[in-house]
């Protein structure tokens, strides 16, 4: 075992890592806004990718050969505002309600796992009588398939461009929240719900734009997701999503920086596990909840864990 060959494994998990780190990113976004775990965020995730694949076979006449970067820039853009729009109506629909009524929250949980169902289905019958098929090959430009070699290691520039992706939004979400008023609007109200309605702070706009922003950066790991294998399936947001919860839980779900760690530790125990390990490598997907439990035993507000009556993000 050379150095060349562990270099290679930490870049495909800090690879890895991002994808589940951006995924991560809006379940902490949310939980420390309402205390709700968003079960149907992976599915989200789902959404984002589904709508990138059907924007550029609307935009290409279903001719994939030949994507251009431009066309595909413009399908991913217009999948991320349509997916922020799922995402903000999942809160108005169905949340919203709820809340107002001041329902328990095992309510809310139910009704995520619900709005998970729905959109399975929905894009399973969508995948099925318009796509020609539940399993889909996921197509885009050949620039992101070249490969470049470094220091005897060889890294497709798509396993460069998703990490650097992640920090650039990890630094864009930290600046909304902490240089912006509606960042210290959505801290506020994360610190105290009621006292921020008592101020006339209108806070259904400030939760929906939290929903808004967790579904664009699901909407763009779930694209990057899909280029890595790369294929798309209505089911593909299940285990993703449930890793990406655990990353949030292990880097400490309340933190935004701590989801974005979460997400790498995970990403390197699953590249780890078959590359180090080969005969566990069947085991790989359970180890990421092994390792959530691990952390959970010793460290049970996760490694970046927040004092919820002290701090919020």
């Amino acid at each position: 075992m050379d150095l060349s060959f562990i270099l290679q494994q930490v870049v495909n998990g800090f690879s890895l890592g991002s994808m589940y780190a951006l995924i991560a990113i809006g379940y902490t976004l949310v939980y420390g806004v309402l205390r709700l775990i968003n079960f149907a965020h992976g599915d989200i995730m789902m959404v984002g990718a589904f709508l990138a694949f059907i924007f550029m076979g609307l935009l290409t006449g279903w001719q994939f050969n030949n994507i251009t970067i431009s066309i595909f820039i413009t399908a991913v853009g217009l999948s991320i505002v349509l997916t922020s729009f799922v995402g903000v109506l999942t809160y108005l629909i169905a949340y919203k309600p709820l809340l107002d009524k001041g329902a328990p929250k095992i309510s809310l949980l139910i009704t995520a796992i619900g709005i998970s169902f729905f959109l399975e289905s929905l894009f399973n019958v969508i995948a099925n009588q318009y796509l020609g098929g539940n399993y889909q090959s996921f197509y885009f430009p050949k620039f992101f398939s070249q490969i470049l070699h470094i220091g005897g290691i060889t890294v497709p520039i798509l396993t460069l461009i998703v990490p650097i992706m992640t920090l650039l939004l990890l630094g864009v979400v930290l600046f909304i929240l902490y240089k912006t008023k509606v960042g210290i609007a959505i801290r506020a109200l994360a610190f105290d719900i009621h006292t921020v309605k008592l101020m006339g702070a209108d806070s259904n706009k400030i939760i929906a734009f939290v929903f808004i922003l967790g579904s664009a950066l699901a909407a763009i790991g779930g694209v990057s997701y899909a280029m890595a294998y790369p294929s798309i399936d209505p089911y593909m947001g299940v285990l993703v999503g449930l890793k990406a919860f655990a990353a949030a839980v292990v880097g400490g779900i309340g933190s935004v920086t701590g989801a974005v760690i979460g997400g790498f530790i995970l990403g390197f125990v699953e590249v780890a596990i078959p590359g180090f390990l080969p005969e566990l490598g069947g085991w790989k997907d359970a180890f990421a909840f092994i390792l959530l439990i691990f952390v959970l035993l010793f460290k049970p507000t996760g490694i970046m864990g927040i004092d919820f009556e002290r701090q919020r993000f």
